[in-house]
């Protein structure tokens, strides 16, 4: 055939992978190693793959240093007070205080029964929108 493309035809070498993580841990991979004398080694992992046990212990930790009866801060009387008698100063109802400072109506009433974990960035923004200083000496 007069209309024939000559090809080139190259050498295919198969190479064999090395071993992935998971085979080199397979139970025959170990034996075999043991068998040739390779050194192995075993390390037990507690908690493998998670976060939450970590993020318990430093909750825990956070609170044992912060108060004896490991219970979060909370608003004092005081406070709750100046917030509600500064809203109310400005006719605002709870949830128009909220809208004020972006949060929901909900952060206003825990700060108003003193059951809000105090926090600074809440505060100033209460302070700017209610015009009254609510930390810090008066």
């Amino acid at each position: 055939m007069a209309g024939m493309i000559a090809q080139d035809w190259e050498p295919v070498v198969l190479r064999r992978r090395q071993p992935t993580a998971a085979a080199r841990k397979d139970e025959k991979a170990v034996n075999a190693a043991r068998r040739s004398g390779a050194e192995i080694e075993t390390i037990k992992k507690s908690n493998a793959g998670t976060n939450k046990a970590a993020l318990k212990v430093l909750n825990i930790k956070k609170l044992d240093e912060d108060t004896e009866n490991l219970t979060h801060e909370k608003v004092p009387s005081e406070l709750k007070k100046a917030i509600m008698q500064a809203r109310m100063n400005k006719k605002l109802t709870q949830s128009e205080l909220a809208k004020m400072i972006n949060e929901k109506p909900q952060v206003i009433q825990e700060y108003e029964s003193g059951k809000a974990i105090p926090n600074q960035l809440i505060l100033s923004k209460l302070e700017k929108a209610l015009g009254v200083k609510l930390r810090g000496k008066k």
